[in-house]
């Protein structure tokens, strides 16, 4: 058995790609997990998974797609890989709200981040470090300076993105 994971469902809950986290709870549970939890409506699960995390990922890809009819990356990663994350923010926190890390379903190549470079940023900030994007918005994610639509387009790999203040609340939840 593994061991408590953190599992991260891209863009639900906006626009018409509804959720609902007790639905979400109870796909994982059906699908073999134990200790599940959710935190807040933006698809944030914590639990135990069967043995196969890779296996268990793409059952709850399909099992979302099935049930509600679209697909969405999940994304997952230990306590201790989320707790280093976070430790590895490379930005000064002036407001946990505007700092962000995306979880990237892999590592961006170097010509992707090179590519990324080229977008104007203004006074937001950042930085891929291994699988995960960091960001820090100067006046927060509702109003960027920075294209970061265009910057996650290319580094070519889907994330999810989760507010410090999340991050922290999700590794509370996983013990």
């Amino acid at each position: 058995m593994s061991g408590r994971r953190i599992f991260l469902v891209r863009a639900v809950n906006v626009g018409g790609a509804k959720l609902p986290m007790a639905d979400w709870r109870v796909l994982a549970e059906e699908l073999g997990a134990t200790d599940v939890s959710t935190y807040i409506a933006s698809g944030n699960l914590v639990c135990t998974p069967p043995s196969d995390v890779d296996a268990f990922e793409r059952a709850l890809e399909v099992a979302v797609q099935e049930r509600f009819g679209f697909f969405r990356e999940v994304i997952s990663r230990s306590v201790e890989e989320v707790r280093a994350a976070l430790d590895a923010h490379p930005f000064e926190v002036l407001e946990p709200r505007f700092s962000y890390v995306t979880f990237l379903a892999a590592e961006p190549t170097p010509d992707a981040i090179a590519k990324a470079r080229i977008f104007e940023t203004g006074e937001d900030r950042w930085e891929v470090i291994g699988r995960e994007l960091h960001v820090r918005y100067a006046g927060g994610a509702g109003r960027p300076q920075m294209k970061d639509a265009s910057i996650g387009r290319a580094l070519a790999v889907p994330g999810t993105a989760r507010n410090l203040n999340t991050v922290r609340k999700l590794l509370e939840l996983a013990g």
